[in-house]
């Protein structure tokens, strides 16, 4: 059994279950965490632009399936050893990770897929033959913006992006 903080509230885990501890959590706010983990559990793996946060949640979502993760300008000193950029191969799929897309400075030439974070806004589009992808934010609501992620499902010849909107 696990207890960890995931985003930014206390949950507890074991292998077969999440349990939501935290009695000052609304409901609402709940359930799009409850909806958020269940997507994430049918997923091969996990891909984090940043702004985690804290160690526990990468524990907790690496309970789920494997993480890919880069570090977030408010990921503090618990981070300092995350990579700025991060660049794996998936199904023949090269993807190249970074929190900040200003602020890219290894761009392979040959990376098929960008996925980001930062602005905690959706974002999704095909730029030079690339796909450029951030999933957004399914944690905390931030600036007023929708509560999102995104599945992305690659075989060795296509990809397609799911855009999932959490209910507010």
């Amino acid at each position: 059994h696990y207890v960890f903080d995931l985003f930014g509230k206390q949950v507890s885990t074991d292998d077969e279950r999440i349990e939501f501890r935290n009695k000052r959590l609304g409901e609402k706010y709940e359930e799009e965490l409850r909806q958020a983990l269940e997507i994430l559990r049918d997923c091969d793996c996990i891909f984090h632009g940043g702004d985690i946060n804290n160690q526990g949640v990468l524990d907790a979502l690496g309970k789920i399936a494997p993480v890919y993760v880069v570090r977030g300008n408010n990921d503090k000193e618990w981070a300092e050893q995350l990579p700025h950029e991060l660049t794996v191969q998936i199904e023949g799929w090269k993807i190249f990770m970074v929190h900040n897309r200003k602020e890219i400075e290894n761009l392979p030439e040959d990376a098929d897929i960008v996925i980001f974070g930062h602005s905690h806004k959706y974002f999704e589009q095909v730029i030079d033959g690339r796909l450029w992808l951030n999933p957004g934010s399914c944690g905390k609501r931030r600036f007023g913006q929708e509560i999102s992620l995104a599945v992305l499902t690659v075989d060795g010849k296509d990809y397609q992006v799911r855009k999932i909107l959490l209910p507010e």
